[in-house]
């Protein structure tokens, strides 16, 4: 069956209805960029970088954010500025653990070639482990690389599976990646996306269900990646809303990416590093003004949101699970890819939905 997204085999989980391409990027001016590294010489590289603009002005007007960490074996560069300021003013960039201050530096040398001249520019990059799959650690990811992503960024309908950063990805023990998702949220007269963009890299099999449904124990014969199982892998996943939201109301959104892992099985093992970010579109605040107007959710009316956040995210790492392919990697090591017809067959109860 040829690979695709969980909505392609006519199977639907969650509640709430998705945006027009199930993804990110229907908020309006998400902007997402690869560069993939697939090669066999001098190095087997699988490897990549996802770089993820909030907005295209991003750079002049920062939108607010905030991020959680739910378990934290993993590293997200311009955390503490962004705490403590609740504003994101820079592009996002995820990729392979090795690889993250290089990521940063060109990050910082785009915005310079870009003419901000902000001299604290402190951009969010984030990692998960690709290195049973990739020789990461040979620093492969370059500043062409990630300039290439900034300069691709498309909205729309987009790649997923084994693309930039989760191009090495593992994900329940099966071939994981990047995936993406998105919800409506109604409320009154008011109408508001909430999209998800994860890098999946995490679980044991048997922990894995969808849709309420323990297919982990049913996929038994399909070889682990690893030589045993294990979880240490780490998730990233980066949330976006068209919502009236604030900084504080942004971070509370990142935690709720907690519960739909839960819902997929996930611990959150000792050894993963899960980190969660948020950011709202809704507000802009531009750098050369001493007085913003803005606007905010009354927190008591959250929950539709904190429901579309749950729901984005667990489709999202199924998303990336059913798009990645089988990938063969450094020293022979192979990630299976989650069998399309048999887990059509198993969530066949969520097909009359």
């Amino acid at each position: 069956m040829k690979r695709g997204r969980l909505r392609d085999l006519g199977i639907t989980i969650g509640r709430l209805p998705p945006g027009r391409n199930n993804a990110i990027t229907d908020v309006a001016g998400v902007r997402v960029g690869y560069s993939t590294l697939c090669v066999d010489r001098p190095h087997v590289l699988r490897t990549g970088v996802t770089i993820l603009w909030p907005q295209s002005d991003i750079f002049r007007s920062a939108v607010f954010a905030g991020s959680c960490c739910f378990n934290g074996y993993g590293e997200m560069t311009g955390a503490l500025w962004l705490a403590e300021q609740g504003l994101l003013a820079s592009p996002i960039g995820l990729t392979n653990t090795c690889c993250v201050g290089i990521v940063r530096d060109a990050l910082c040398a785009y915005a310079v070639k870009s003419d901000v001249r902000d001299p604290t520019l402190l951009p969010v990059v984030t990692e998960t482990d690709d290195t049973w799959l990739s020789e990461s650690e040979t620093f492969p990811i370059t500043r062409d690389l990630v300039f290439a992503a900034l300069e691709s960024a498309t909205g729309g309908r987009l790649a997923e599976g084994n693309v930039g950063g989760g191009t090495g990805a593992i994900c329940h023990e099966l071939k994981g990646g990047t995936g993406t998702a998105s919800r409506i949220v109604r409320q009154g007269k008011a109408s508001w996306i909430v999209g998800a963009l994860v890098q999946a890299n995490y679980g044991l099999r048997s922990q894995l269900m969808i849709g309420g449904i323990p297919v982990g124990h049913q996929l038994k014969h399909i070889p682990s990646a690893y030589d045993e199982p294990n979880d240490k892998g780490s998730i990233i996943v980066v949330l976006a809303t068209t919502a009236p939201l604030v900084g504080k109301q942004c971070e509370r959104m990142a935690r709720r990416a907690a519960l739909g892992l839960a819902r997929l099985g996930s611990i959150g093992a000792n050894s993963s590093g899960d980190i969660f970010l948020c950011f709202s579109v809704h507000n802009r605040v531009p750098s050369k003004r001493s007085v913003h107007r803005v606007e905010m959710i009354d927190p008591g009316s959250m929950d539709g949101l904190f429901a579309a956040a749950v729901e984005a995210t667990e489709e999202a790492i199924v998303n990336a699970l059913t798009a990645a392919d089988t990938m063969v990697g450094r020293d022979g090591r192979t990630a299976h890819a989650l069998p399309l017809d048999a887990l059509s067959r198993m969530l066949s109860p969520l097909q009359s939905r």
